[in-house]
């Protein structure tokens, strides 16, 4: 079971695609944020994802909002997804898992991929909407609707 709704965002620090050191404290908090976790880069489905959230950057942006991907691949293979794709938002690279697992985020098929959970966090860093699902399409038109309403609100 993954974090709930109402909690404060975790604190982590990680290496973006371009070798920079992020840290979600400092990073994510005064704007609202979206962070998505999905299996590796370059699979058809988290391609899919991910091109999907570039499509639809410009609506984040609108609402000013931080999109975060996150997955086990290296530094080096986010920054060649990134590339590859023109990804305008921040990966980031968990290699060990640690984030995932603070995230409490599930592995499926009897752990053998890993999960695709989103989260969205309010301008406060508290947890207003999580989704799991393996299908990569309702992550992003699920997040982008909860921040159109945090925006309306």
């Amino acid at each position: 079971m993954s974090i709930e709704i109402g909690s404060t965002l975790p604190k982590f620090t990680l290496t973006d695609q371009n070798g920079a050191t992020f840290n979600s404290k400092t990073d994510i908090g005064k704007t609202p944020c979206v962070i998505y976790f999905y299996p590796k880069n370059f699979t058809p489905g988290c391609t899919a994802e991910a091109c999907s959230f570039r499509d639809a950057y410009e609506d984040f942006i609108i609402h000013d909002v931080k999109v975060i991907g996150i997955s086990s691949d290296s530094e080096s293979s986010h920054r060649k997804f990134s590339n590859k794709f023109n990804l305008p938002f921040t990966l980031l690279a968990d290699e060990n898992k640690e984030v995932r697992s603070l995230f409490k985020v599930q592995g499926k098929l009897l752990g053998l991929l890993p999960g695709r959970e989103t989260f969205v966090f309010d301008a406060n860093g508290s947890l207003v909407f999580k989704f799991d699902g393996m299908s990569a399409g309702p992550h992003i038109t699920k997040a982008l609707d909860i921040i159109k309403n945090l925006h309306d609100a």
